[in-house]
């Protein structure tokens, strides 16, 4: 997107801002994107990847920020939606000056964003950040900083997101003999199917990285299943938690679920797949809505919640994901279409 197309972009999705910083000292090339800050200051992670071409950086960033503004409102947080991306490769372009250089940046924004960690971005990077400000999380010594902490929420949220979607489709919640296919085994992935196994589930796995997924068999007595091969599996539940854009029309031929839940972002091909997987009797959970556990723990923690009180939190997300299949049943849309109206009446509670 160039000139006016950006701008377009801009006013068609609610857009307020759109910053590019360039560093040549530090290597620096970053865009933050700031999508609606009424109910509270913009909050998303700080995402590093070697895309390949601005626009797609662009593309992403806008992505995931509007994405952000939906899950902290569907999820009842003071919070906006935003994202930063840096263009470059997380294993060989990382320095100390770079993420310091992206912290000065953040520190002119004056509070109006705040970042964390998210994929291709570390602990360390946060430290760095935190050097020039304080608008940054997920530092060493928070609870986010903590092990993988965040992931651990995010994947017990879906997970309690994956009994009420159970409910809903088939009446009952209990996973025991269900048989679900998670696509993706890392920290969110993995952790989600420890929840599962041990609630009785029957567990096919799938990951581009052989060693998670032999990892998975060792550890869960799951069933590893090819890269390809997963969407196709006669399961219960197909879990996706790997990048987003995977629920395309040649995915969605090879379905034999009853259930779409879970943690990746920006899960929907297009607008028009929630429609699709309806008409093939297929129930989708919302991404934003389901996978909203880590910036729950993020934006509780900021307000200075412990950890008790952010895991009753999440614990919320099963009731959201409810409230959401109601709203669809009455009202004849989509449940994504169903997310959005509760998020977006949420965001109008929560807007000053």
């Amino acid at each position: 997107m160039q000139g006016m197309q950006v701008w377009g972009a801009m006013e068609a999705g609610g857009f307020e801002e759109i910053l590019y910083a360039s560093d040549p000292a530090s290597g620096l090339k970053a865009v933050i994107v700031l999508h609606n800050t009424q109910a509270g200051p913009a909050l998303g992670g700080c995402r590093m990847w070697n895309y390949v071409s601005e626009e797609e950086a662009l593309t992403d960033a806008m992505k995931l920020a509007r994405g952000m503004t939906y899950k902290s409102a569907i999820s009842g947080l003071p919070c906006g939606g935003g994202k930063a991306v840096i263009w470059g490769d997380p294993a060989k372009d990382k320095s100390e000056a770079l993420f310091r250089s992206f912290g000065r940046v953040l520190e002119r924004m004056k509070g109006r964003y705040i970042t964390g960690v998210d994929l291709g971005t570390t602990v360390q990077d946060m430290d760095f950040i935190a050097m020039e400000t304080s608008h940054v999380t997920d530092m060493t010594g928070t609870l986010g900083g903590s092990g993988n902490y965040t992931a651990e929420m995010t994947a017990y949220g879906v997970y309690l997101g994956i009994e009420a979607s159970l409910q809903e489709a088939a009446g009952s919640r209990s996973l025991a003999g269900k048989r679900v296919a998670v696509q993706g085994l890392g920290k969110v992935g993995y952790a989600l199917c420890r929840y599962l196994r041990k609630a009785g589930a029957e567990l096919l796995v799938s990951d581009v990285n052989p060693p998670l997924t032999e990892r998975a068999v060792r550890e869960f007595g799951a069933s590893a299943v090819s890269p390809g091969a997963i969407y196709a599996q006669d399961c219960d539940v197909f879990a996706p938690c790997a990048l987003g854009g995977i629920l395309n029309d040649a995915v969605l031929a090879q379905l034999s679920c009853r259930v779409v839940a879970g943690a990746a972002n920006n899960q929907l091909a297009g607008p028009e797949t929630a429609g699709e997987l309806q008409a093939r009797g297929i129930l989708y959970a919302p991404d934003y809505a389901i996978n909203a556990g880590g910036i729950i723990a993020t934006a509780l923690e900021l307000q200075g919640r412990g950890a008790e009180e952010i895991r009753r939190r999440v614990e919320t997300i099963g009731q959201t994901l409810a409230d959401v299949y109601r709203l669809a049943r009455s009202s004849g849309a989509d449940t994504a279409q169903a997310a959005d109206r509760l998020a977006e009446a949420r965001l109008a509670e929560l807007a000053p």
